[in-house]
């Protein structure tokens, strides 16, 4: 009776390893045909050498420009380019989306794969235990001969052989999904990039337009009228350089100078001049709620307001802060004690004591001190010096993942700059990072601005 139990145990094994490989062919099923695949890649391939052609038109353009007729052929080839990358980038998020499909489809498999071995898993150790219990005396008082226990002591010493593989097919199955699960955080992330671009191209586009028509809009004969237009524009454009950049707890610094500095650490780190301005801009506003404070006892971190003398118990931590905040005071020549840094977060519950318009602590500015000082050329940084500021805040933003590029990482290595690895899917860090990329567009438009001015 028992063999009979263990070989029924080991057909439905049998079975449920048997139907992985059904549901896999039904998920390639969900995939694009390969008739579909190429026909998007051929459309992909054309669509960049329409890319690369239009790119070209810009480059010769760009001799003309400031003419009439060179700036609404340069339009035009933006405008084009544009939308062929919109496109492009269309047929990738189609493929990422059949990917996706596919993705789930292989998640939902493996789980049902795992909770089938779970099952088959639970038989095999009852069927082993009913075979433990079942003693030598039971032999020799039951009906069993002493043959046939001996045979069901055979298929135990198999089942226990079973049972091994039965386990590493779970283990397998295991570590397989949670391979698929990443696999599918990236396409998803891929989807969101390329989502934002096509929005970006979209917005680039609409404003291309109206640009084209009120050029359009002049005739050849009005080429006096043209260039009031390309005065006009370049005003703008001077004026966006020399509008005032907001540094916390620093004095202001033009947009051109900000821009500057920002796309010279983009050269080490990698990472979008928009993105560090925004972090910058956001940081400086949050710097109207918190306000400033003075450290006032090295030993217990306690502080006061700089504009309000209000009393704040958690200024600075005594243990992490503090010894390399003084380490900087001497090294500087500033008075430790009349310094401004941030105030704590009432809300947040945890110590102040950022510094400058990065807002760094200052035992994260002992980790960043000497690269930035070396990347500027200068003997020591200045977490108050509005370049080494920006530069450190590039150093961070790339080490933070802001390198790779795309919607997604700039959103992550955003939320990580205020929140923390740890905090960064946190609301606060999500929230943090949503008005940090909506500052990113605004900032962008605007060195895009300069670029073509």
């Amino acid at each position: 009776m028992f063999r009979r139990a263990v070989i029924t145990l080991f057909l439905f094994v049998a079975v449920c390893g048997g139907g992985f490989v059904f549901y896999q062919h039904s998920a390639q099923a969900q995939d694009l045909t390969p008739e579909e695949r190429a026909a998007l890649e051929a459309q992909y391939d054309e669509l960049q050498r329409e890319i690369a052609a239009q790119q070209q038109i810009i480059k010769d353009t760009q001799a003309r420009k400031n003419t009439l007729q060179g700036d609404v052929t340069l339009l035009n080839a933006k405008i084009k380019a544009a939308q062929a990358q919109i496109d492009a980038k269309n047929i990738i998020i189609k493929q990422l989306s059949a990917q996706i499909v596919k993705k789930n489809a292989v998640i939902g498999q493996l789980s049902e794969r795992i909770e089938r071995g779970k099952e088959s898993l639970a038989s095999v150790l009852r069927q082993t235990q009913m075979l433990d219990d079942y003693s030598i005396v039971s032999v020799a008082l039951g009906s069993q001969n002493v043959s046939e226990f001996f045979k069901d002591l055979d298929a135990f010493a198999t089942i226990k052989t079973d049972l091994q593989k039965l386990f590493a097919e779970i283990r397998t199955a295991k570590a397989q999904t949670e391979s698929e699960k990443a696999d599918l955080a990236a396409k998803q992330n891929q989807t969101v990039d390329a989502r934002y671009e096509v929005q970006t191209q979209q917005k680039q586009i609409a404003g291309d337009k109206t640009q084209k028509q009120q050029l359009l809009a002049i005739t050849a004969n009005q080429e006096v009228q043209y260039k009031k237009v390309l005065a006009e524009r370049q005003a703008k454009a001077a004026a966006i350089r020399a509008a005032l950049f907001p540094l916390r707890d620093a004095a202001a610094i033009q947009f051109g100078d900000a821009l500057s500095y920002a796309q010279i650490a983009q050269k080490t780190t990698g990472v979008a001049p928009a993105l560090v301005l925004a972090v910058l801009t956001q940081e400086s506003n949050l710097g109207v709620n918190v306000g400033q404070c003075y450290l006032t006892n090295d030993a217990t971190g306690a502080g006061i307001g700089k504009n309000t003398g209000k009393s704040f118990a958690k200024v600075m931590s005594p243990t992490r802060d503090v010894p390399p905040f003084l380490d900087l005071a001497l090294t500087l020549g500033f008075d430790p004690h009349r310094q401004v840094v941030s105030c704590p977060i009432a809300s947040a519950g945890g110590w102040g004591g950022a510094m400058g318009p990065s807002q760094f602590i200052p035992s994260t500015w002992k980790l960043y001190a000497d690269r930035v000082a070396r990347a500027n050329g200068k003997e020591t940084a200045n977490p108050w010096d509005p370049k080494d500021a920006i530069t450190a805040t590039s150093f961070l933003l790339a080490d933070n993942g802001a390198s790779a590029g795309g919607y997604s990482a700039q959103f992550t290595a955003a939320a990580r700059y205020y929140a923390g690895w740890a905090g960064a899917s946190s609301s606060a860090g999500r929230t943090y990072a949503n008005q940090v990329m909506a500052k990113v567009a605004s900032i962008q438009s605007n060195i895009d601005f300069l670029s073509n001015n």
